[in-house]
């Protein structure tokens, strides 16, 4: 039998971004990532509505030289001890690299229902950008958009202010349905 998941993006639903220069960004040193509140009990809440937990997300610092796999692997490490989530799926890679892994295409989302042996149209998609919308519903998942002030015009299924509201109203009442 198949299981049901929830795919995290890390910056913005995991962790704060950085702004630099107006943008959103990934933090790029230790000091810089510091966990959104109450993510431990979200995830905690999602495994007990029987999900499994995956972060997918876009690191392409990496590709540009901004940070090295070493310091992506310590980031990892926080969030493992921190958090209990299932796995972590990591694209490395910049647009142009044109991979199948970087959103808004599904490849991390892919590879961890292979791997885990996901029902991705029993699955959601949590994240802050159309990038996390598009990968997730190109999988098939419904997506949940946790809303911000760079994010209005970004097309989703179900818009939140929080992880606790995305779990409580939707996730719950619709684990009851499937």
């Amino acid at each position: 039998m198949k299981e049901k998941a929830i795919f995290l993006d890390r910056d913005g639903v995991i962790n704060k971004v950085i702004f630099r220069e107006g943008k959103p960004c990934s933090p790029r040193t230790l000091e810089e990532f510091v966990f959104n509140g109450g993510i431990k009990e979200a995830i905690h809440k999602m495994k007990e509505l029987g999900y499994r937990v995956f972060i997918v997300s876009n690191q392409p610092d990496i590709a540009r030289g901004m940070i090295s796999q070493e310091f992506l692997d310590r980031m990892n490490q926080e969030i493992w001890q921190e958090v209990p989530v299932d796995d972590i799926f990591i694209c490395p890679h910049d647009d142009h690299h044109d991979c199948s892994c970087r959103k808004p295409k599904p490849g991390l989302l892919l590879e961890a229902a292979k791997k885990w042996k996901i029902d991705l149209l029993s699955s959601f998609m949590i994240g802050d950008t159309w990038k996390d919308m598009e990968a997730g519903k190109a999988a098939g998942c419904r997506t949940i958009l946790l809303e911000t002030p760079y994010n209005q015009d970004t097309g989703c299924d179900y818009r939140v202010k929080s992880l606790r509201e995305a779990i409580e109203d939707i996730i719950e009442s619709l684990s009851n349905t499937l």
